[in-house]
């Protein structure tokens, strides 16, 4: 059902880039409490979106993405408190937060699609 082959690449990016910064707060700034918050939603935005391209209907395509949509949101949440405690600083805050926004538009983008199919 997923035609967006771009939100499914760059949500596996989005994953690995989360994964290593989420190493990083483990091993450089001994960070163990966020780092496994952003582990956890970073990760599941792309996990969701695999979910929805196997979706069992169209109503479920679009649950799915919709709560890959507030994982991103949530992900973004976790990358701004890592930055303004000072665990990150911008340079490290700079490229995952832009790549949450944009994994965020386009999720925006293709529930609205979504939907309007299904209607």
């Amino acid at each position: 059902m997923i035609k967006e082959n771009a939100l499914k690449c760059k949500s596996y990016e989005f994953a690995i880039r989360i994964v290593k910064l989420s190493q990083y707060l483990q091993t450089e700034q001994k960070e163990f409490v966020l780092s496994k918050q952003i582990l956890r939603s970073g990760t599941a935005v792309g996990a969701l979106i695999r979910e929805a391209e196997y979706g069992q209907s169209k109503t479920d395509f679009i649950h799915k993405l919709t709560i890959s949509l507030k994982e991103a949101n949530e992900t973004e949440y976790w990358i701004s408190i890592l930055k303004d405690t000072g665990y990150i600083d911008y340079k490290l805050y700079d490229n995952p937060v832009n790549d949450c926004k944009e994994l965020l538009r386009l999720l925006i983008t293709s529930i609205k699609t979504a939907k309007q199919n299904n209607e």
